[in-house]
């Protein structure tokens, strides 16, 4: 099994997580779905030790297996994920603003969130096989 390792532990935390657009809208597509997926990577990058092993934005919700350190709580880096994503497709897009919600607001609040253990190869195939998805490989 692949395991990780930091100073004094070793470790194979990976999660499937899901989120959707504010009112469950089908925004996700075209350009979008691109940019998201870079943006999600570029985040990703900047996170010491977190990585994407799957993802796929669907027209109406992001599906994306992380590997998450145990040295972060998952609800700070899905969070991050999202707020951040938020802000930077609208400071790249204002005109997107008003068909997605008030201000900046573009992710519902929640999240769903599943640790992957030794199913890891029927997860990453579940996600890479959804139905529209574009692939945000890491």
């Amino acid at each position: 099994m692949d395991k990780h390792g930091l100073s004094h532990t070793s470790w194979e935390c990976t999660c499937h997580v899901v989120w959707i657009p504010k009112c469950r809208g089908k925004v996700l597509y075209g350009e979008f779905r691109r940019e998201i997926g870079e943006i999600l990577r570029a985040l990703v990058d900047h996170m010491d030790g977190v990585e994407i092993v799957e993802g796929s934005a669907c027209r109406d919700h992001i599906h994306v297996c992380l590997r998450i350190p145990p040295k972060y709580a998952v609800g700070k880096v899905v969070g991050r994920l999202k707020g951040r994503s938020a802000i930077t497709l609208f400071e790249r897009h204002p005109e997107w603003r008003g068909a997605t919600g008030r201000g900046r607001t573009l992710w519902a609040r929640g999240y769903h969130v599943s640790t992957v253990g030794l199913n890891e190869g029927v997860i990453r195939r579940y996600i890479r096989n959804q139905e529209d998805g574009s692939r945000l490989e890491g």
